[in-house]
Parts: C-alpha cells; structure tokens; sequence
C-alpha cells in the first residue's frame, strides 16, 4: 500500500489530515518537522516501505517546506510531494512547482481537493519510479518510459521521440485511450534540453468547460465566486517547460481559440486579470479522436489544427501489436509482484495464450490493471487461467474489436457466440454478476477469508464488501464464510 507522509508542526492539523487519509485507504506517517521527515523517508527506504507521495507544510521552524521540498528531490527523486499553506501567493506556487512539487494547496483544504491532488500524486510517484528503471532502456532503443514494445510501429514512435525532443516543436499525438501517450509526453521532455524544468499536465476532457480556462490559465481573487485566492494556471506553471494537454478534442470552439492565441504568441491573460503574462512554454497535444473529422463537422478549429499538428505520432492499440503483449505482462507482473511482496515468477502457457487473444479494448491500461488483479489473487508462484477475467479467459474479443468488425449487438437482444450461432443478451447487471462473484471469491480464498484483508485487496471499504457479497449469495454458497 503507498504510504503518505504528512509534515506539519501543527499537531491538530497533522491529525486531522492523517485521520481524513487513513479513511482514504492510505498507510500514513505524520511527522513535526523537516528533519523528522528525512529521517521516515530514509526508514521506510531501508524498510522496503518507502514513502509515495509527502504532504508538506510551507512555514515550519527550522527547515521551512520549500527546503525540504529541495533535499526530498535530491535524495529521494521518486517522492511526490504535494505543499500545503496558510497565506499562498502565486509567486510562492511557481516557485514550488519549479523545486518539484507536484501540487500546491492553500489551508483550510477541502476535502475533494486533497483527493484529487494525492490521486495525482500518486500517478506521478508510479511514473517516476518507472522512469528510473525505463530510462536506461532509451539507451538500447528497444522501449523508453514506460512505452515497451518491438513492433515496428513503436519503433517508430520511438525514432519520432528521439527526433522532436531537442526542439520546441509542438507535437500532436493520436491514439486510443490507454495507449500510452502521456508517458510519451513525459519521454519527449525527459528527453529534452527542458527536463529539470516542470512538467505539467491536463486532461481538458476531465475539467468542466467553465473551470477549463481557470485551470489553463489561472484566475485572481474575486474574478468568479469561490476565487478566494489568485491561482497560477497551468501555462504559469510549466514556464520554461513542458505542457502536455490531453483530450484536445474536447475543448470548446472558445477555448480553442484563446488556445491559438497561447501557441501563437506565448501569451495570455488570467481569469479576471489584466496583466499580460508571457511564458517559455514546449507544448504537447493528445487526442482520442481524429481532428480531421472534427475539422470537417466544424467541430474543431481548422487553424488550430495545421497550427498543433506540425509533427504527428500515432500510437498504435495493443491489439494491433499483441507480439507485445508478453513483455508489457512480464514487465507489469515484476512491478506488482515486487509492491506486494510476492514470489511470482511467470505466467503459465495457457495464461499467456489468453492474454496474447485477447482484444484488450481498453490497451496497455487495461493489460496493467488485470495483471494487477491477477498478482493480488494468485495463490502460486506463476499466474494461471484461473486468476485471469473470465473475458479473457473465454477468449472474448472486446466491445471495440466486435464494432470495428461490424459483429457487434444488433440493439435486437441478440448477438454472436463464437461458433456464428445468434443468442441472447443478457442485461448486464445479469452478465456482470457471476464474473463479480468468481472475483470475490477467488479474493476471499487468497486471503483466507478474512474479510477485512479482502476488501483491501479488492480496494473497496469493508462495507461496501459485505453489500456485495449479500447480493451475490456468497455467504449461502461457501459456510466457512459464516460469521
């Protein structure tokens, strides 16, 4: 489990923000002061439980946040730390992001702002220990952070990387969702003169359209209700580094064109501000839908688009590449063997066979997450049929490979088995419930039937377990569950 470390000399506060995170799920440590903290971070290193993402307050006596924030990210370069404060200003927010703070949050913090930014914490923990390990595969060429594959599609994209990362060209990227196009983002600057500069990212896809601008491009106090404080935007932050904005389709025809506006000049102005502020910023766009369409609906600015797409890397999916499939599922299983503290060395053939049929509609985000599920249930040294998806097992193709094929549900209530014949559809709370069951059970199993240790693993709370397992039968099923 990722364990947090929270530093702040204020005891209430530390409490209250260690309790808030233990309801969380998280493994905290709450500590006084600075030297305090180096001192957890070296234990949990030599421990084997080292220390993911630090909370770390701004003022505090004797080394002050921002100096720990400096020797964190030189002794420890794969701790996320997030900086908390009483009285932020926007200079004080730069300047953290520029030492390596992967957020900024002013006191009291709310609830849902903590949320998100220890999510985005611990993304940007989960790729920084990649990269340490991933990087040195840039130097044989056979892969580069955390993008694996000998395809000669990749190895293009591969070539295109090494290619735009010395300049500031602006590179528009394509492909589906879980792809991997934000690792390559993060390869283009670690791979440019820009690397020990910020590197921010956003997924416009996922802000609201009347936050987007805010979060773009910072707004001041008072400029709309709730603005209690100037805020830096993104644009601010990444000064002298890398952007990657994610999901540019779904950007509106406004924000498209005060985004022209930034790619032209390097220029704009905060929400509900006047002053002009101008940025050194390399930009790199994703989309998960082709822009040329969009173009051709009206749906996307035709200027907007020759202006980013002026060096283009598609991403292939995985299913169109499964020779790589082996070495991404061997790659994933080592790094959650080794988080859970188990000897699990491979996978069975039939294992495999099923991994390399399958569609994986959801990409290499999806391969990560199931093979994932399967180290937490497996219960022998090697991964087997039997700690797979029962859609993987079944050698299912996937929603997006049976569309493509033009195979798919009919909206009839029926649809095609395997050997052509036409059956029905079940519902799919109906289709979902025996594989969830499989899935509870086999979890329980692993852990011996402790329940708590089982809604742990499964990464749902305790009650949330028992409802499930209420509605699926499973304590009539399996009497050693009783009690």
């Amino acid at each position: 489990m990722p364990r947090v470390l929270v530093v702040d000399n204020d005891p209430i506060l530390a409490h209250a923000l260690e309790e808030f995170l233990v309801r969380e799920g998280h493994d905290v440590q709450a500590c006084a002061d600075g030297a305090e903290a180096l001192l957890a971070l070296e234990a949990g290193g030599r421990a084997g439980t080292p220390v993911a993402v630090m909370l770390a307050d701004l003022s505090m006596p004797g080394m002050d946040g921002l100096a720990l924030l400096q020797e964190v990210a030189r002794r420890h370069p794969g701790v996320s730390t997030i900086m908390l404060t009483g009285f932020g200003t926007v200079e004080t927010a730069v300047r953290a992001l520029r030492l390596g703070a992967v957020d900024y949050l002013t006191k009291p913090v709310v609830d849902e702002e903590l949320r998100l930014s220890i999510s985005r914490a611990l993304r940007q923990h989960a790729l920084a220990s990649e990269n340490i390990t991933l990087r040195r595969r840039l130097e044989t060429r056979d892969g580069l952070d955390g993008i694996i594959g000998l395809d000669p599609r990749m190895q293009r994209v591969y070539q295109l990387v090494e290619a735009v990362a010395p300049s500031r060209t602006t590179v528009l990227m394509r492909g589906e969702s879980g792809t991997g196009k934000s690792l390559i983002a993060r390869a283009i600057h670690q791979r440019s003169p820009r690397r020990d500069r910020p590197f921010v990212e956003l997924a416009c896809g996922s802000i609201p359209e009347t936050l987007l601008e805010s979060e773009l491009f910072g707004h001041v106090k008072g400029a709309f209700t709730g603005a209690h404080a100037d805020k830096p935007g993104k644009f601010l932050l990444a000064d002298s580094g890398t952007i990657f904005l994610d999901e540019i389709n779904s950007a509106s025809p406004a924000m498209q064109l005060k985004l022209l506006r930034v790619l032209q000049e390097r220029r704009f102005e905060a929400v509900g501000g006047t002053e002009t502020r101008e940025v050194d910023v390399r930009v790199i766009l994703a989309t998960n839908q082709p822009l040329e369409a969009l173009v051709a609906s009206g749906a996307f600015r035709q200027d907007l688009y020759y202006r980013i797409n002026v060096v283009s890397i598609d991403l292939p999916p995985l299913r169109e590449r499964p020779g790589d499939i082996p070495a991404l599922a061997e790659f994933f299983l080592v790094r959650y063997a080794a988080e859970l503290g188990r000897q699990i060395v491979g996978f069975e053939a039939s294992a495999m066979d099923a991994l390399v049929s399958y569609a994986f509609p959801g990409n290499v985000r999806e391969l990560q997450n199931l093979i994932e599920r399967a180290a937490v249930l497996s219960t022998r040294p090697t991964i087997t049929l039997n700690d797979l998806p029962l859609a993987v097992v079944s050698g299912e193709r996937g929603c997006s490979e049976a569309q493509r094929s033009g195979g798919g549900a009919t909206g009839t209530g029926e649809g095609r088995g395997a050997d052509g014949a036409i059956g029905p559809i079940l519902p799919l709370d109906e289709a979902l419930r025996e594989p969830e069951r499989r899935i509870i059970l086999d979890a329980l199993r692993a852990n011996h039937y402790n329940r708590q240790r089982t809604a742990d693993a499964l990464r749902i709370n305790r009650t949330t377990l028992y409802k499930k397992m209420k509605s699926l039968g499973i304590d009539d099923a399996d009497e050693r569950l009783a009690g």
